[in-house]
């Protein structure tokens, strides 16, 4: 009898993968790294200590709550080091310390922590940081950010200005395609779309994302912006590149839509929410008094994660719909 095998039973699905969280972290630190240097190198080594802060509360108030909440320490698995890098990235140079570590305490302790941890949070944690800071503290978080390059540039006048897309919105002209691509003044994350395409078919190619979700965010943006631009009678096509370009849209689409706790399963449910995103950032932006609207997008598709997964889950094989076989219940019983 101790001979025989035994086999044991478990649930489906039975997927292995040699992928771990830790792994896959490290995947997304990996993509972000560019972004970073890019935003040392715009901002100045101011940049690197917002970063800093943020990295290194994030990893402090997780450990301390999980000791405090008696459960099992997660550190480890690098989700608190990506949460910290993704909330420096929606914050501008100047920011004082305190607040990017007050955001990154929100971050993990309320948003992620007191919902169970990772993978059991209803929203993006940087993403409601970001938020929370923006209502508190406005003037620190909108006012001006810095000119790219300022930091080498000791004539005090010009070191701050409004972001492209702000500029954009009050009536200043579209700003150049090669600015918006390598280097102009907003968060630390937002400043360089290069380094944030890169990052993202890093993933992609390591299969850490899919492209569903940051290429039809990115395309339902871009598509009404062009008709919106064709509408107003402006050159349309550098409006919607602008747009594109400016902004947070490309670090959302990417480290933050993509986020797995918080995006849907399924791919027309990936879909739908891309798209739901691409919509709502469309109207505030054009219509709203922000000249942003990635973060309030995302949080709200990702609140209707949920209600998108039970409606585009597909039902495992052999299930019959409840009013079916209640009906056939009834019939049965009539013959009976």
């Amino acid at each position: 009898m101790s001979d025989k095998k035994m086999l044991t039973a478990s649930l489906s699905p039975h997927i292995k993968s040699p992928k771990t969280t830790t792994a896959i972290m490290l995947d997304v630190i990996v993509a972000l790294i560019p972004s970073l240097v890019a935003a040392v190198f715009i901002f100045g080594y101011r940049a690197l200590a917002v970063t800093g802060v943020t990295v290194g509360t994030c990893v402090i108030s997780e450990y301390i709550s999980r000791l405090v909440m008696k459960r099992r320490n997660t550190i480890g698995d690098l989700s608190a080091v990506v949460t910290g890098i993704i909330l420096a990235f929606n914050l501008p140079s100047t920011i004082p310390l305190w607040m990017a570590a007050f955001g990154s305490l929100v971050a993990i302790v309320v948003v992620k922590q007191m919902f169970g941890g990772i993978g059991q949070n209803f929203v993006n944690p940087a993403i409601a940081a970001r938020i929370i800071l923006m209502v508190s503290f406005p003037t620190a978080m909108t006012a001006s950010f810095p000119n790219a390059f300022a930091w080498k540039n000791e004539t005090i006048d010009a070191i701050t200005s409004a972001t492209p897309l702000a500029a954009l919105k009050s009536g200043g002209e579209i700003p150049a395609i090669r600015d918006m691509l390598l280097a102009k003044s907003g968060s630390l994350g937002e400043v360089c779309a290069v380094t944030l395409i890169l990052g993202g078919v890093y993933l992609v190619i390591r299969r850490v994302i899919s492209p569903v979700i940051p290429l039809f965010y990115v395309g339902t943006t871009a598509a009404i912006m062009l008709v919106y631009g064709a509408v107003k009678n402006e050159n349309a096509v550098m409006f919607m590149l602008c747009q594109i370009l400016g902004g947070g849209l490309l670090l959302g689409s990417i480290f933050m839509a993509t986020d797995y706790a918080t995006s849907p399963i399924s791919f027309k449910g990936k879909i739908i929410f891309a798209i739901g995103c691409g919509v709502i950032t469309s109207v505030i932006r054009l219509f709203g008094n922000s000249a942003e609207g990635v973060s309030f997008s995302i949080i709200i598709m990702n609140i209707l994660v949920p209600h998108i997964d039970r409606l585009t889950t597909p039902r495992p094989f052999g299930t019959v719909k409840e009013k079916k076989h209640k009906k056939a219940s009834d019939e049965k019983e009539a013959t009976a």
